[in-house]
């Protein structure tokens, strides 16, 4: 890798599986710049909405959204994202696409989701890690975190799944879940979030 350019780690992940909490330790470890929610908030900025609408539409396909809420009668239906004037799925991939190449040339720093490791496929200096877990792992911190129900918990996955697996394929036309497409794949499950963080430490000390 090379030394100068900053070291930028993507980390793709299954709701429930860490990912945010793995990627803020590794950004402590390594004292670099954390990309999650900065991503949103930038994007509300340069397309001039609210972030919260935004929020709403992020890392999703609309027409996915729609059909799952409607055909799971999830209530009310004011959960279904209302459509923002003049932006499409595309465009919105754009802006935070360009976000994270701008991001990725300024600064070291971990970045979290929207296609990361494939906007970023061509940057020397670039690590992608995919973190999944087994249901029942997922589950239970879901419902740690959320203090929701064991059903809503799963709720919840099945639907981010949905959301995530239909957004990575619109947009990259690859399998989300492809270990292939990552450098480091790893089941958090297995061996807990805390070691995974102690993993990816090594593999970084390996290739440096």
């Amino acid at each position: 890798m090379e030394k100068t350019a900053p070291l930028v780690i993507t980390i793709s992940r299954q709701l429930g599986a860490g990912g945010a909490y793995v990627g803020k330790q590794l950004a402590k470890n390594l004292s670099v710049f954390y990309a999650d929610r900065e991503i949103i908030d930038e994007a509300a900025k340069e397309l001039s909405v609210l972030k919260e609408d935004l929020e709403s539409h992020d890392e999703k396909i609309s027409s996915f959204l729609r059909s799952f809420l409607l055909s799971h009668a999830i209530p009310p239906v004011a959960n279904i994202p209302r459509p923002i004037s003049g932006l499409s799925d595309s465009k919105l991939f754009k802006i935070q696409s360009e976000i994270i190449a701008r991001i990725a040339k300024e600064r070291s720093a971990i970045i979290i989701g929207r296609c990361g490791s494939y906007v970023l496929r061509d940057n020397p200096n670039h690590v992608s890690i995919f973190l999944h877990a087994d249901m029942t792992f997922r589950q239970g911190r879901m419902q740690k975190l959320h203090d929701v129900s064991e059903g809503e918990a799963r709720e919840m996955i099945t639907r981010s799944d949905g959301e995530r697996e239909q957004y990575h394929y619109k947009f990259t036309g690859k399998d989300w879940t492809d270990a292939r497409q990552y450098d480091i794949s790893m089941d958090t499950g297995k061996i807990g979030v805390d070691k995974c963080v102690e993993c990816i430490m090594k593999y970084l000390d390996l290739i440096q």
